[in-house]
């Protein structure tokens, strides 16, 4: 019964190809993850858009990593092996940020982040630096078939990266593994070009969204001067600085979506990467959404917690134009805002509500950030900032309020869905330029909290974050709680910050204490800053420098330093707890917040 129901599914396993009546496979997808069968796990979507274009494809996932053998459960792939270390890097994965060894891996069968039992419990199901060790196991189990790197992990540290486990700078994760081409970003496209160049006896050469690697005799017969050229590992090692500036340049490169080559030597070789491909239209980011996922975790593989976060949820909308210094987001999704079309969500809410386990609450309609959705750039020339928030909105930035409240509307009018919430994190700034979507998510569609993002409430931390101003908090919470009190409702809000971020030090987390106080917010999520690979953050934590002024900052390293931010935050979750009124509607409103509903009435608002 349980290989019968496996068949719906991409096959894992020897058993399962003979069950098709396959003798080969085109494409093993090796990941670090266990295999879900749901869009929101890269290796499923990938999977299924190659499967749709007539590719067999077999999934390789959390494979054994002390022998090659596992590579060679399919046989020989007639493409490629195409590698990822799952929908984490595989270090934030295994470690806290304060380097830790994690005791739970949500991606893993029953969250357990080992094989076997007791006697194996030395063994992680995903490794560190998994794509690395991937790769070597499987060029060991088949020496002639190409291994190309993609995901997130391969994404992020395509160029000289930062290791926080290791505390050390490395070179491109391209050149370390050696493997034959590196897709980076989303890598719908890439990938496709990638197998159907590789049917097709053609070289991988110049596909656009992919790293190569370079000898040195390679590089010579490029054209002079048409790469940008980036500093080399060597530099870096010298002048740490200049760290900052090669990821300030990959920065401005992506949000550009520059077509200009990218080169940094490595200590051995080179990577060239080629522009970015283009970001899906709507039409194709409905029709992979279409694919005929089953929306669960293989059925030999038991509970995988990711899924049950998820399982309930529908994505809206791909990449984000936010740009904050501490999120990859906008590196790895691309800075342009893509929106599914309202049909093909509302079909896939139907479908979910069809399915006999659905318990008739949509958990989220979301991304990156939720209120994203409909939005777009009205510029009458091509934008190379892509910077669409900050300092302020940009007066070419344009939303649908009224696309996003009838998508609301059918979805919620759908038969059998009772709940639907939005779990995703909003942006503020965006919120108080719509305020009738606003009053919607705060009165009709928050699972009992509206969940922000404020990070920190100090201009000088909020601008090394890349973030407005602390009158947005403040103008927002006093907005959310009018509206709460004209409709005898009390706003309840979930609010995430970031201590220990670079240039943050305890003068300006106890001023964040004394803020969140007076503004009556409680404390509900926050962690230390991680500097993951791929960040602006994480590029000021290894200098020392200011990514705009470039003079030095307080950058809190130690344990001891980041634990005494942390304790700041905890003291005040402590005086939180249970004071819903304090964070509702007993709180007094700031003077920005005054005159913001003073301007609210202006405009004809009721008050």
């Amino acid at each position: 019964m349980a290989h019968q129901r496996a068949a719906d599914f991409l096959p894992i396993s020897a058993t399962e190809l003979k069950e098709r009546g396959w003798d080969f496979v085109d494409i093993v997808l090796v990941t670090g993850d266990a295999y879900v069968d749901h869009p929101s796990f890269g290796v499923a979507l990938i999977g299924r858009l190659l499967e749709s274009r007539g590719y067999r494809v077999a999934i390789l996932a959390q494979p054994r990593h002390d022998s090659p053998e596992d590579f060679l459960r399919f046989g020989r792939p007639r493409l490629f092996f195409g590698i990822t270390a799952g929908n984490l890097d595989s270090i934030v994965a295994n470690y806290s940020g304060n380097g830790k060894v994690r005791d739970r891996d949500d991606y893993s069968p029953g969250g357990n982040p080992y094989f076997g039992e007791v006697a194996e419990k030395k063994l992680r199901r995903r490794p560190d630096r998994a794509s690395l060790l991937y790769a070597n196991l499987a060029r060991a189990a088949c020496p002639e078939v190409p291994v190309v790197l993609g995901g997130l992990e391969a994404s992020l540290r395509r160029f000289v990266h930062f290791d926080y486990q290791q505390q050390r700078l490395r070179a491109s994760i391209l050149t370390d593994a050696k493997a034959d081409l590196l897709v980076y970003g989303m890598g719908e496209r890439a990938v496709l070009e990638v197998a159907a160049a590789l049917a097709q006896g053609r070289s991988l050469a110049g596909i656009a969204g992919t790293c190569a690697r370079l000898t040195p005799k390679e590089l010579e017969k490029l054209a002079p001067g048409e790469p940008l050229l980036l500093p080399s590992w060597r530099e870096i090692q010298a002048q740490p600085a200049l760290f900052l500036e090669a990821e300030l340049a990959v920065d401005r490169h992506a949000r550009a979506c520059s077509q200009r080559p990218l080169l940094q030597e490595q200590q051995a070789a080179w990577v060239l990467q080629h522009g970015p491909a283009a970001p899906l239209s709507s039409e194709e980011l409905d029709a992979l959404y279409a694919l005929p996922f089953q929306n669960r975790p293989h059925p030999d593989l038991g509970e995988v917690p990711a899924f049950r976060m998820i399982k309930d949820s529908i994505t809206i909308v791909r990449g984000c134009c936010g740009n904050c210094s501490f999120c990859a987001i906008t590196r790895h999704q691309g800075p342009v805002v893509v929106s599914r079309s309202p049909d093909s969500i509302v079909a896939e809410a139907a479908r979910l509500a069809a399915r006999q386990d659905f318990s008739g609450t949509i958990s989220d309609l979301g991304g990156p950030t939720a209120n994203l959705y409909a939005t777009g750039c009205a510029s009458p020339s091509p934008c190379r900032r892509h910077d669409c928030l900050y300092p302020e909105v940009c007066r070419f930035f344009t939303i649908d309020e009224t696309a996003f409240l009838t998508l609301l509307d059918r979805v919620a009018g759908l038969p059998g869905i009772r709940h639907l919430f939005i779990s995703s994190g909003l942006r503020m700034e965006l919120l108080l330029k719509t305020r009738r979507l606003l009053e919607r998510i705060l009165l009709a569609h928050s699972p009992g909290a509206l969940k922000i993002a404020p990070e920190h409430t100090e201009e000088k931390v909020l601008r090394l974050m890349h973030k407005p101003g602390p009158a947005v908090l403040e103008d927002f919470l006093a907005l959310c709680r009018e509206i709460a009190r004209r409709h005898g409702r009390e706003a309840r809000f979930s609010p995430y910050f970031i201590s220990a971020h670079p240039g943050c030090g305890e003068a300006e987390m106890a001023a964040l204490a004394a803020r969140l106080r007076a503004l009556g917010l409680p404390v509900r999520q926050f962690q230390d800053f991680t500097p993951t690979p791929g960040t602006l953050a994480t590029a000021m934590y290894v200098t020392g420098l200011d990514r705009e002024t470039r003079k030095p900052l307080f950058v809190a390293r130690t344990i001891l330093e980041r634990r005494r931010q942390r304790q700041i935050l905890e003291e005040r979750k402590k005086e939180s707890r249970g004071d819903a009124g304090r964070g509702g509607l007993g709180g007094a409103l700031p003077a920005r917040g005054r005159e913001a509903r003073a301007v609210w009435k202006k405009r004809g608002r009721k008050g």
